[in-house]
């Protein structure tokens, strides 16, 4: 009955048994028959089958939610006791935003897999923070403001951001010189679907101060918005060790260092449960040090340091 509700979990996430047998090395028809089986043990259809797509009926959907957190668990136990004996195995979901996803988690998780090779990691980059338990992510690495958490967080670094443009941009429209200023420039937007109202929260003499800003350029991609910067667009806010490389050689100014935005915690999270797998532990303890050691790299280049 375990394997067949592996089956299900897997058909659910990967919306194809077809990808469901991938992940479990086993072919679609075997993954197709241990959901019938299933099916017949409930009394119950679990999925809607067509000849082009597959989606949950409401008995799997209450299923899929009840049953995903029990399989977490039994993957946790028995990945630690394999991991005590022998080499550690099954999925490892991480997320993390596009631009330290591309440049620092993308080799950490491919380091990972080398020196546990019955690992699968399987890596998520996206602007959007998504639900930990919602798509069953293991380990997350996020740039946030953090608020009460039923996460572990493990921090990384604080990160300092900073508000800048392209020279020729200032030369063509004006230095700003305090906060107000900003109403009547080209901002570069990180905006979503679910977000209308777009402010940058800056700081005034320790206070927070929130600039509504407006710019006709915007994008879900924060790499994006640093090239519309460096090709001078309009004016950003981004990390510090974003743009070292930038700063450096003089592609990007900064503005208004009196009001810096307020800075944003670098950390990784991973959901608190009973028993936190081995597997998890590990990868984590190896972001947490190679993400402090990437920010040190890129802050040194404009001469800073990494806070302690």
């Amino acid at each position: 009955m375990l394997e067949n509700m592996k089956a299900f979990v897997a058909s659910v996430e990967s919306e194809s048994f077809s990808e469901a047998g991938r992940r479990l090395h086993l072919s679609a028809n075997v993954v197709s028959h241990r959901i019938q089986m299933l099916e017949k043990h409930l009394g119950c259809r679990l999925f809607n089958r067509t000849t082009r797509r597959m989606s949950l009926t409401e008995q799997g959907r209450v299923y899929y939610e009840a049953i995903t957190e029990a399989l977490r668990l039994i993957e946790a136990a028995e990945s630690n006791v394999s991991e005590l004996g022998a080499l550690p195995r099954g999925a490892l979901r991480v997320t993390a935003p596009l631009h330290l996803g591309r440049r620092l988690v993308a080799q950490v998780a491919a380091r990972y897999q080398e020196t546990h090779p019955e690992i699968d990691v399987r890596l998520r980059l996206s602007e959007h923070t998504l639900d930990l338990i919602a798509e069953s992510i293991d380990v997350a690495l996020r740039l946030a403001t953090f608020e009460d958490s039923s996460m572990i967080m493990r921090k990384v670094a604080q990160v300092e951001r900073i508000v800048c443009a392209a020279p020729s941009y200032l030369e063509r429209a004006g230095v700003p010189q305090r906060p107000q200023d900003l109403l009547t420039h080209q901002c570069l937007l990180l905006r979503f679907a679910s977000l209308r109202e777009l402010r940058w929260m800056l700081t005034d003499e320790g206070r927070d101060l929130a600039v509504p800003v407006t710019g006709h350029l915007e994008a879900d991609d924060g790499d994006v918005l640093t090239v519309w910067a460096v090709e001078g667009r309009g004016i950003v806010v981004k990390p510090r060790f974003e743009v070292a490389d930038a700063l450096a050689d003089g592609r990007l100014v900064p503005l208004l260092e009196k009001n810096p935005p307020q800075p944003a915690t670098l950390a990784v999270l991973y959901p608190a449960r009973q028993l936190v797998p081995l597997k998890v532990k590990a990868f984590a303890d190896m972001l947490v040090d190679q993400g402090r050691r990437y920010i040190a790299r890129e802050l040194a280049k404009i001469g800073e340091r990494l806070p302690a």
